[in-house]
C-alpha cells in the first residue's frame, strides 16, 4: 500500500507510534523514519525491519528537525507521510494546574505539530504530493476534565489541519492534511490503571472494549495510502462509538 513512500512518525518508540512504524514498514513503504526522544528503545526496529530508520529527535528542537528534513531530502529527494503522533499528558483540574503543565504539553503537542509541518510540507510540496497525518483525541473534539491543556492542544492540531488543508492545496498540490481522533486505546499510559476505571472507559465505549493500537494504526495506513487521494481535512474518529 506504501510503496515507493518515504514516512516519518514521531512519537516511535512505543504504543500507537510504534505500531504505525511496524505497520508502514510491513505495508512495503520504501523507508520508515522513526523518531523519538528514547532512541534506545528503537533499536530492536531497525534489526526487525531493514526499511526503518530510529532517529533521536525532540519535537521541540527546531533547528535539529530542519538539519533532519534536510538530510532527508538530500537522500530520497521526496517525503511522503508525516505522522504527527509525539504527545505528552500533565493532567490537573483548571484551578491547580501549573503554568509549567501548561506550556508543556502545549509545546509538544501543538508547537511540535506545527514545527514538524512546517519543515515538511515545503518537501512535500515541491514533489506535489503528501499526507500528513496528526493525533487528535476524543478529548478534543468533546472535552475532559483535568485536562484542559490537553484539549486544547488536541483541538488545535484539528483547526490547524482543516487550514492546512485548505492551503496547502490551494495551487493545486495534491498535498492532504487529516486527524486521526483515539478513543480509550491500550497503550503503556493505561495498562497501569486499575481495574475500575478501566471497566468505566470499556462501559462508556458502545463495542464494549478498548481499542488497542492497530486498530489507529489501520486508520493511518489507510489515510497514508493512495486509497485515501480524495479525502483531506477530515477527522477520523477510531473510538468505538465513544462519541457519536
Amino acid at each position: 500500500m506504501l510503496n515507493n513512500k518515504v514516512c516519518i512518525v514521531t512519537g516511535g518508540a512505543q504504543g500507537i507510534g510504534r505500531c504505525i512504524v511496524e505497520t508502514f514498514a510491513k505495508n512495503d513503504a520504501l523507508h520508515v523514519y522513526a523518531c523519538d526522544m528514547n532512541a534506545a528503545a528503537m533499536v530492536d526496529l531497525e534489526t526487525k525491519y531493514p526499511n526503518v530508520s530510529a532517529v533521536e529527535l525532540n519535537v521541540c528542537d527546531r533547528d535539529s528537525i530542519n538539519y533532519f528534513i534536510d538530510k532527508l531530502k538530500e537522500t530520497h529527494g521526496h517525503i511522503d507521510v508525516l505522522v504527527n503522533n509525539a504527545g505528552v499528558t500533565r493532567d490537573n483540574l483548571i484551578d491547580k494546574m501549573t503554568e509549567e503543565e501548561w506550556d508543556f504539553v502545549s509545546d509538544v503537542n501543538l508547537k511540535g505539530v506545527f514545527n514538524m509541518t512546517q519543515a515538511v510540507v515545503p518537501v512535500m510540496m515541491e514533489g506535489d504530493a503528501g499526507s500528513i497525518i496528526t493525533m487528535s483525541s476524543v478529548v478534543g473534539t468533546d472535552g475532559n476534565i483535568g485536562q484542559s491543556n490537553y484539549a486544547a492542544t488536541k483541538g488545535g492540531v484539528i483547526a490547524m489541519t482543516k487550514g492546512w488543508a485548505k492551503e496547502f492545496s490551494r495551487k493545486g498540490a495534491q498535498v492532504r492534511a487529516n486527524c486521526i481522533a483515539p478513543g480509550f486505546i491500550e497503550t503503556p499510559m493505561t495498562v497501569d490503571l486499575p481495574d475500575k476505571v478501566l471497566d468505566h472507559m470499556k462501559g462508556k465505549t458502545p463495542l464494549g472494549r478498548m481499542g488497542k493500537p492497530q486498530d489507529i494504526a489501520n486508520g493511518a495506513l489507510f489515510l497514508a495510502s493512495d486509497n485515501a487521494s480524495f479525502i483531506t481535512g477530515q477527522v477520523l474518529k477510531i473510538d468505538g462509538g465513544l462519541v457519536i
